[in-house]
Parts: C-alpha cells; sequence; structure tokens
C-alpha cells in the first residue's frame, strides 16, 4: 500500500521509478538501475533497511546516490543506527506528499 502510494506521489510528479518488495530484492534491482535517489523503510522482510542501506553504500556506484528512510519509526537511536549505514535523510510515515517531494527534489539536485 505504501509503495503504491509512493509511486502515484512521485510518478505524478514526473519521476521514473523502480520499486522493489525488501531490502535484498532492492539490491538485486539496483544492479540494473542509475537512481538519482534512493527511499526505504526500515522494518522490511529478508534484509532491513539498515542492511539494505549498507549493502548499497559498498557499491562504488551508488556512494554518492542520497538515501531517504521513510518509516514509521523515530527515536533518535533508529535515526542515528540509518546515519551511520549511509542514510542522508529521514522522513516519518504517514507523510504529506508535498514534503516528500520538496526532499527529493532537494536531494536529487
Amino acid at each position: 500500500m505504501m509503495r503504491e502510494m509512493l509511486l502515484m506521489v512521485l510518478r505524478d510528479a514526473g519521476f521514473n521509478v523502480v520499486q522493489a518488495e525488501d531490502g535484498q530484492e532492492g539490491l538485486d534491482v539496483l544492479a540494473n538501475a542509475a537512481p538519482d535517489v534512493i527511499i526505504t523503510d526500515i522494518n522490511m522482510p529478508k534484509l532491513d533497511g539498515y542492511g539494505f542501506i549498507e549493502g548499497v553504500r559498498r557499491d562504488e556506484r551508488y556512494r554518492a546516490v542520497p538515501i531517504l528512510v521513510l518509516s514509521t519509526e523515530s527515536s533518535p537511536e533508529k535515526k542515528a543506527r540509518a546515519r551511520n549505514a549511509g542514510a542522508t535523510g529521514w522522513l516519518v510515515k504517514p507523510f504529506q506528499a508535498e514534503t516528500l517531494l520538496d526532499v527529493v527534489r532537494r536531494v536529487s539536485g
């Protein structure tokens, strides 16, 4: 449901969107993608968001790509862990479409 909402908001704003169901599939999808921004959750099956972020950052091609975490989680410890893994920013669900778009445009510009 959340992925579909993100897809709609981003596509309506003119972005090309590639999706994955979990962190491991996300790493697999990246093998054939050149994203300007990556948006991930923390709570995912197979590979959580922290592992996904670390996996992305291990790949030289994606070291400079901004990674935004979009999660219901908001504790300072979880945010710090995500930053330490390589996340660029954090948005809390539920999100406002315009806020998301503003952040995506800011980090991808």
